[in-house]
């Protein structure tokens, strides 16, 4: 047996558990289920979106919305809660792939049933009917190195951080990234792509390592939301604030301590919570019938007027305009 089928086959309690609060929610065939699946629960940016899915349901009571996760950042979790959604016959399937490529398959077979699947933070999903994006990650992953380079002087030894090598949107953020460096001669990458698996404190302790080893770093480019937290602290612990440089994608709540402090440099977001939103009402759309054209507004701030495409597989891909970067001196005007 696989190292991957252990795993997958150790997940199905603690799948079975994450399904368990939306048993009820799911019984209510009379009504179009959309079932909402992100990478990790309990984690403030996905509770953040887990705000938007009960906002949807709230706006929408002609369908029953509900959100699950596993318990750690683990894709075979994730691929059996949404195997088992597919068995239990929702709907529609809005999921945050943690790799999209092991749900590939899983996808094909919910679309062969007629689920409508919605992706996100995937724009090379294969098998989906749209994937929403709430910008171009390569626009995203330029505008957190070109924020960072400013901090550095635009010269010096920097590194990144991915949730996972997997994470289709992470390594396209630090890939624009690194081509957004070569303009400047001075800035040295070492060491990239260190997976974080979103745990803020296995972060910490690989920065702290990445310090000691490259005493002399000027600067850290993150992915997971958890990154800047872990990354933050370490740089804090070791009286660098302010000497070191820090831009990854975080929210605002959980960063403001490490951002007055200047541990963190500058965060980038756009609100999960408008994006598990957007999800939800471009599978409602697909389950009505209805046409996704360029220029549409999904009735959600940051999607009024989506740009839509091919997408790279079967569906399309529809791009908002939700990139937000703040400092120290802006992030008090996006609490959450």
């Amino acid at each position: 047996m696989t190292n991957f089928s252990k795993k997958l086959l150790a997940a199905t309690t603690l799948a079975a558990v994450a399904l368990a609060g939306s048993a009820g929610l799911l019984a209510a065939q009379e009504k179009p289920v959309i079932a909402t699946v992100v990478k990790i629960s309990g984690i403030p940016w996905f509770d953040r979106m887990n705000t938007g899915i009960v906002a949807y349901q709230k706006a929408n009571p002609d369908v029953v919305a509900s959100q699950s996760g596993p318990a750690t950042a683990d894709s075979a979790q994730q691929l059996q809660i949404v195997n088992d959604l597919v068995a239990k016959g929702v709907n529609a399937l809005a999921v945050v792939p943690m790799d999209p490529a092991v749900l590939e398959g899983t996808f094909q077979r919910a679309m062969d049933r007629g689920i409508v699947v919605v992706t996100h933070e995937a724009d090379n999903q294969m098998n989906t009917n749209a994937d929403v994006e709430a910008f171009d990650n390569a626009d995203y992953g330029a505008a957190l190195n070109e924020r960072l380079a400013e901090c550095m002087g635009k010269e010096g030894k920097w590194t990144t951080f991915v949730g996972s090598l997997g994470s289709r949107t992470h390594m396209q953020w630090v890939g624009a990234g690194e081509e957004n460096a070569k303009k400047y001669s001075g800035m040295q990458l070492v060491d990239p792509n260190n997976e974080s698996f979103d745990d803020a404190n296995g972060t910490y302790e690989k920065a702290k390592e990445i310090l000691r080893k490259h005493p002399d770093i000027k600067g850290f480019q993150t992915s997971a939301g958890n990154d800047v937290l872990g990354v933050g602290r370490a740089i804090d612990e070791a009286g660098l604030s302010g000497k070191v440089c820090l831009v990854g994608t975080g929210l605002p709540n959980p960063s403001a301590d490490l951002l007055e402090s200047g541990a963190i440099t500058a965060i980038g977001f756009w609100d999960p919570q408008k994006a598990g939103m957007a999800m939800n009402a471009v599978a409602k759309m697909l389950l009505e019938k209805k046409q996704l054209t360029d220029g549409m507004d999904l009735g959600v701030e940051g999607y009024n007027k989506v740009s839509v495409k091919k997408g790279a597989g079967k569906g399309v891909l529809i791009l908002g305009n939700g990139m937000v970067l703040a400092d120290k001196a802006t992030y008090k005007q996006h609490m959450f």
